[in-house]
C-alpha cells in the first residue's frame, strides 16, 4: 500500500510537469534571451533553450511512464491480495458455520458473495482507489502552481471543486440503496441458477425446462431493472461535472487573458494556467465512474462483512477426549426440535455401550436421523445431554468429537475427483494399501477394479457417474479408512438393491465387530443382528431389545417386520 501510494504520487507529479514545460517553451519563443529558461539553464540561444526543455520533457515522460507501470502493478497486486484474503477468510467462516445455518441459507446466495461480491470489491481497488489518489495529488500540485501565481485565478479555477465534492457526496447517498438492490438482485440470480443446476434431473423428469427458464428470466430481468435504475442516476453525474469544469475553465481563460493584456501576467505562465485548469478539473470527470465503482464495491463489502460476521449456534468446546477412546454413547433426557418448530424428540434416553452395534428404527418422522444429528453435534438439544465416553459433546473440540466418528449419510456426497481421493478424504495421508483394504472391507474393491482406471477413475460431480450402491460402498470405505471408534450410518441401504444390501451387511458385520456402531435403518433386515434395537415413535423410545425379542413381543417393531417381510399380507389372506 505504501509503495503503491508513493508510485502514484510520483506519477501524478510527472504527469503535471509537461504543462509547466509547455509554459517554459512558450516563454522561450516569446521572450527569447530574457526567458525563464535562459536564467535556469544559462543558455543564450533560443533553440538551445528549447533543446534543453525537450530533453527535460523526455526525462519527465520516462519517469511518468515508469511510475505508471509500477503503480499499476502495485495496485493490481494489492487488489488481488485483498481479494484472495477476503475470499479465503469468508469461506473459512462459512465452513465453520453449523449445519443448521447452511440448511436455512441458499447456497447460491453464499456463492454470490464469495465470488461476485468479492470480485466487485477487487475491481474498485484495482481502478478506483488509484483514481481517487491521483485526483487528490493533482489538486494539490496544480493548486500549488496557481497559489504561487495569482490568488484571483486560484479562486476561480478552484471554485467548481467544492461543488463537485458536494455533488459526489449527494450522489453517493442517492446511489447507495440502488446498488444495494443491485447486489441483492445479483444474489437472487445466482441462487436461482445454482438451485436449478442442482435439480436438473428433476426439472427434466417433470418437463419443467420452459418454466424454469421463465423463472431465471424473471430474476435476471429484476437484476437488469435494478441496474438500469442505478445507471440512470449515475450516468447523470459526469455531465453535471462537465458543466462545473466549463465554468472554471472559462473563468481562467477570460481572467488570465485579461491579466496578460494588462501586462500583469506573462504569456508563458498564462499558457501554463490554462492547461493546468484543464489538468485540475478534467480528472474530476473520472469521479463519475469511480463513484459508480465505489458504490457497487460498498454494497458488496457490506454483504461480505455480513457473511463474515455470521456465527453458528454450535461452537466447539475446549475439551479433548482422554485416550484411548472407547466409544460409549449416551443420550439423557433429550428434548430436541428444529428452529422454532415443535419437539421432534421428547424425553429420549438411549445408551450404546462401547463396542456394541445398536440400531434405531421407526416410522418416517419418528426422529431417527435427529438422534444422529445430536451425536455428530450438527445440532444441540433443547434439553438434556449427549455424552461420548462420559463427556458432554458440547464440551469437546470438533477434532476430538468428529475425529473419532465415521459417518455414512443417506445422501452420499462424493467430490469431483478419483475414487482413491474420495476414499482417502478422511485420511489424505493414507497409503494405497490402506485405501485398497478399506475398499475390500466395504465390498467395493471388486467393482472399483473392474473399471478402466481402477482407483484412478474420476467419479464426476457428486459421484453421479456411479450407481447409488457404489456410492454407498465408497462412502463406507471412506468411513472405515478413518478407523473410527464410533461408526454412524444413516439409512446406508435405503436406496440399494438386494445384492448391494447383502454386500453392505457383510461389510458391516466385519467392520463393527470391534467398534461402537449406531445405525439408523428403514430396512429392518439390515439391523436384525444388532446387539440392541431401539424403536422410536413420535420422538420417544417405545421398545428396545434384540430382533428376536422385539418380534416375539408383538409390538410396533413386530408389525414393521411383518409388513417388510410380507407376513402381514399373508396373515390377512389366511384370515379372509
Amino acid at each position: 500500500m505504501v509503495a503503491a501510494v508513493a508510485a502514484t504520487t510520483a506519477n501524478t507529479a510527472a504527469d503535471v510537469a509537461p504543462e509547466l514545460l509547455l509554459g517554459v517553451a512558450v516563454d522561450i519563443v516569446v521572450r527569447g534571451s530574457d526567458s525563464f529558461a535562459s536564467s535556469l539553464f544559462g543558455i543564450e540561444s533560443r533553440f538551445g533553450q528549447l533543446v534543453a526543455v525537450a530533453i527535460l520533457n523526455v526525462i519527465v515522460w520516462v519517469i511518468e511512464s515508469a511510475t505508471d507501470y509500477v503503480a499499476a502493478r502495485l495496485w493490481r497486486g494489492l487488489s488481488q491480495s485483498v481479494e484472495h484474503d477476503l475470499r479465503v477468510e469468508t469461506y473459512a467462516n462459512v465452513q465453520q458455520l453449523d449445519v443448521s445455518w447452511h440448511e436455512g441459507s441458499a447456497p447460491g446466495r453464499v456463492l454470490s458473495v464469495i465470488s461476485e461480491d468479492i470480485n466487485q470489491l477487487e475491481r474498485f481497488l484495482d481502478v478506483g482507489a488509484r483514481v481517487i489518489l491521483h485526483t487528490f495529488w493533482t489538486v494539490i500540485f496544480v493548486g500549488a502552481v496557481f497559489a504561487a501565481t495569482s490568488w484571483q485565478l486560484t479562486l476561480l479555477a478552484f471554485l467548481p471543486v467544492p461543488i463537485i465534492v458536494w455533488g459526489s457526496i449527494r450522489f453517493q447517498r442517492v446511489l447507495e440503496p440502488l446498488y444495494k438492490a443491485v447486489r441483492e438482485a445479483a444474489g437472487e440470480v445466482s441462487a436461482t441458477v445454482s438451485a436449478n443446476l442442482g435439480g436438473l434431473t428433476t426439472i427434466k423428469a417433470f418437463t419443467a425446462e420452459e418454466r424454469e427458464i421463465e423463472r431465471v428470466r424473471g430474476v435476471s430481468d429484476a437484476y437488469r431493472e435494478a441496474n438500469r435504475d442505478a445507471i440512470r442516476r449515475s450516468a447523470a453525474f459526469v455531465p453535471l461535472i462537465r458543466m462545473a469544469i466549463l465554468a472554471g475553465f472559462t473563468s481562467t481563460l477570460l481572467l488570465g487573458g485579461w491579466f496578460v493584456l494588462e501586462g500583469r501576467l506573462e504569456i508563458g505562465l498564462y499558457t501554463v494556467l490554462v492547461f493546468m485548469t484543464q489538468r485540475l478539473l478534467w480528472p474530476l470527470t473520472d469521479l463519475g465512474e469511480t463513484l459508480d465503482l465505489y458504490q457497487r464495491a460498498m454494497a458488496s463489502t457490506r454483504r461480505i462483512f455480513a457473511l463474515m460476521g455470521e456465527r453458528g449456534q454450535q461452537q466447539p468446546g475446549p475439551a479433548t477426549l482422554p485416550g484411548p477412546v472407547r466409544g460409549r454413547l449416551e443420550l439423557r433426557d433429550i428434548r430436541f426440535g428444529y428452529a422454532d418448530g415443535p419437539d421432534v424428540l421428547r424425553g429420549l434416553n438411549l445408551v450404546v455401550p462401547a463396542g456394541e452395534t445398536h440400531a434405531i428404527v421407526g416410522a418416517t418422522g419418528a426422529g431417527k436421523s435427529s438422534v444422529l444429528r445430536l451425536v455428530l453435534r450438527f445440532s444441540d438439544p433443547r434439553e438434556g445431554s449427549v455424552e461420548l465416553d462420559g463427556v458432554d459433546v458440547r464440551e469437546l473440540t470438533w477434532d476430538s468429537l468428529r475425529g473419532v466418528i465415521g459417518y455414512v449419510s443417506q445422501d452420499v456426497f462424493l467430490f469431483h475427483g478419483t475414487i482413491r481421493d474420495n476414499i482417502a478424504y478422511g485420511r489424505p495421508d493414507a497409503t494405497d494399501a490402506e485405501v485398497h483394504e478399506a475398499a475390500r472391507l466395504a465390498e467395493a474393491a471388486r467393482f472399483i477394479e473392474a473399471t478402466a482406471d481402477g482407483y484412478d477413475t474420476v467419479v464426476g460431480e457428486r459421484g453421479l457417474t456411479l450407481s447409488g450402491g457404489q456410492r454407498q460402498r465408497i462412502a463406507l470405505a471412506r468411513a472405515i479408512l478413518r478407523d473410527p471408534a464410533v461408526l454412524v450410518l444413516d439409512e446406508a441401504t435405503s436406496a440399494v438393491d438386494n445384492e448391494t444390501e447383502a454386500a453392505i451387511q457383510r461389510s458391516l458385520a466385519r467392520v463393527t465387530s470391534d467398534r461402537t456402531a449406531l445405525i439408523v435403518a428403514h430396512r429392518l433386515s439390515t439391523v436384525r443382528d444388532a446387539d440392541r434395537i431401539w424403536v422410536l415413535a413420535e420422538g420417544r423410545v417405545v421398545e428396545a431389545g434384540t430382533h428376536d425379542e422385539l418380534v416375539a413381543a408383538g409390538g410396533l417393531y413386530s408389525g414393521l417386520w411383518a409388513v417388510q417381510t410380507g407376513m402381514a399380507q399373508a396373515g390377512d389372506r389366511l384370515s379372509d
